[in-house]
């Protein structure tokens, strides 16, 4: 919440199941063991409540269940117990460590039905637990992934992945590539659509009125003024520009090895990098078990937990929940700014 700002009150979270097999369920029980302590807002699961509650008995972990009917349910239920909404496909049978593509279906459903509370206002967002893509595959899944279903089911046209750490917020603007693809495939229109979409999301779900942003250079300092690339120059700088054409306060493009440490890091409010490990790397060194991955371009807000379905640590009761926790706080903040934003409907 900004410092000063008024409390809001928002629907619960929706939570959704993920992939059954992984940790998703046991870190959702953990979390809300932690509700207190962490000041967290409601949310609620989209899950099999037997399943929860088996889990809960077989990892030692004092979290009852309750079962729901509605999302307004949930606030009222959530201080004895985890409010679930259940699914009309059960998991019960899922074991831990262990996908099976029978379980797909009920994976999306929970997203779907995330989904479709966040955009009727019963849901003050969605919270994602990781899914495993290649059991979804083998039912016959054909987006690429998590980010890439929700744009189609909020209509999005661009969706962007911006990594959130205490003190960095980083954006890629290649992802998922090949570095070398990632180098080919970088254009200045996609630095600009990214930066736009990055700023707009720093106003709207961080409450930053003019938000800074600092781009990284693609070669070592920066191509050092042409001598170790023209990348900067032909492509990188002219986003830039553009963007400051749009009113934006861009730094840049900067050497990737400098603008991270602490007194760069103060300089901008996110960090554009131009592929994958170049944003995600200082995000992951900052806080490895903490990082959340923020959705920006939909019209629903949506957080995850910046890890995978973590088969190996499944039904062990280790899992830590504290990546779960930011991505539930994080979304709860980005609610309340949205709400409390001239123009918006504060329930």
């Amino acid at each position: 919440m900004a410092d000063g700002a008024p409390e809001v009150r928002t629907p619960p979270l929706a939570v959704t199941m993920g992939e059954p097999a992984g940790v998703g369920g046991e870190i959702a029980l953990a979390a809300w063991t932690r509700r207190a302590g962490e000041d967290l807002s409601p949310f609620f699961m989209i899950d099999d409540p037997d399943r929860l509650t088996a889990l809960a008995r077989k990892i030692g972990l004092d979290a009852p269940v309750a079962a729901i009917d509605a999302p307004s349910e949930a606030p009222g239920v959530f201080g004895r117990a985890l409010p679930v909404l259940p699914l009309r496909g059960g998991c019960a049978d899922a074991t831990p460590g262990a996908p099976h593509p029978a379980h797909a279906p009920s994976v999306i459903e929970s997203i779907d039905r995330a989904v479709r509370a966040a955009q009727s206002g019963e849901a003050a967002g969605v919270v994602t637990n990781p899914i495993q893509k290649s059991a979804l595959y083998e039912a016959g899944f054909t987006h690429p992934g998590h980010t890439e279903y929700l744009a189609a089911l909020t209509g999005a046209e661009r969706s962007v992945m911006m990594l959130v750490a205490p003190g960095l917020r980083a954006v890629p603007v290649t992802i998922h590539r090949p570095l070398a693809k990632a180098v080919q495939e970088l254009t200045t229109d996609m630095i600009v659509e990214t930066g736009r979409i990055t700023a707009a999301a720093l106003a709207r779900d961080f409450a930053i009125a003019a938000p800074r942003l600092a781009l990284a250079g693609l070669n070592p300092h920066a191509g050092e003024g042409g001598a170790l690339g023209r990348e900067e120059i032909e492509i990188i700088a002219p986003a830039a520009e553009i963007l400051r054409a749009d009113g934006i306060t861009v730094l840049g493009p900067l050497p990737g090895d400098t603008m991270f440490h602490a007194e760069a890091r103060e300089t901008y409010d996110a960090a554009l990098g131009m592929y994958h490990d170049q944003a995600l790397i200082p995000v992951k060194t900052l806080d490895f078990h903490g990082g959340v991955n923020m959705t920006l371009g939909l019209p629903i807000i949506r957080t995850s937990p910046d890890h995978g379905t973590a088969l190996t640590l499944a039904g062990a009761g280790v899992a830590r929940p504290d990546s779960l926790i930011a991505a539930l706080r994080l979304a709860a903040r980005a609610a309340a700014n949205r709400a409390r934003a001239p123009g918006a409907h504060q329930p």
